[in-house]
């Protein structure tokens, strides 16, 4: 992580409170955080924090979109997470006193606040409902953690790469015209979502525009029929 801060976010003030866990904080809380918080502005490509590295704190994405990767034993990167503005990042390492389990990795340039771990836990424990949402939202991860594992293990390439794709629209939505997935990745970082090799990515989205499910605009993918994806993913009710 880098040295000294870059900016100044005003917590109380922050465009993307409501988006995150902090938006039922009391002032006095969010001025806890306001006092003791670094901010840091990253370029596209740079790495947040590293795999393997001892957590400080947690961070709080300002803006921009991240892609968290676990680098498997055969030296292929993995991407667990994808996160946008608003969310937390390394909390579970922190919580927990391990090492981060992925490297962080800033897809689009970023903004982020980084707050002292003893800061943090002073507010939780001093505020029972910021707790029991820290509580959900560990367990929500861990629930997608585990269908994300029976996914790799069972289904299709296929359904994976279209379940991905409504992840990403559900992640970050779509453009003016809604209908372009707002988050522009290499195919690489598609093979590394869904567990494949490039090529088979690549042949993957070939098909699905032969299919007339996708078209593209250079590297942004736009959702021409999302029924028929939806449907491709073959996700349960």
């Amino acid at each position: 992580m880098k040295t000294k801060p870059d900016f100044h976010a005003d917590c109380v003030t922050c465009k993307v409170r409501d988006k995150s866990m902090f938006c039922r904080l009391h002032k006095t809380e969010l001025l806890q955080f306001d006092g003791s918080k670094s901010c840091y502005f990253f370029r596209k490509g740079e790495v947040i924090f590293h795999e393997n590295g001892h957590p400080r704190g947690v961070f709080c994405i300002s803006s921009g979109k991240i892609k968290v990767s676990h680098t498997g034993y055969d030296g292929k990167e993995q991407i667990v997470r994808m996160a946008k503005e608003g969310d937390l990042l390394g909390y579970r390492a922190f919580l927990s006193n391990q090492q981060y389990n992925g490297t962080a990795t800033a897809l689009t340039d970023v903004e982020i606040c980084f707050i002292p771990g003893e800061v943090f836990f002073e507010v939780l424990r001093g505020n029972n409902n910021f707790s029991l949402q820290m509580m959900h939202l560990l367990s929500s991860e861990l629930g997608k953690a585990e269908r994300t594992i029976t996914d790799l293990a069972q289904k299709p390439v296929r359904e994976r790469m279209a379940e991905a794709l409504l992840f990403l629209k559900g992640t970050y939505g779509l453009e003016p015209d809604n209908a372009t997935i707002n988050i522009v990745l290499s195919r690489e970082d598609i093979a590394n979502m869904i567990g494949t090799a490039t090529e088979t990515a690549i042949r993957l989205l070939s098909e699905f525009r032969h299919n007339r499910i996708l078209s593209f605009e250079g590297k942004k993918i736009k959702i021409e029929d999302f029924p028929r994806l939806v449907r491709t993913a073959n996700i349960p009710d």
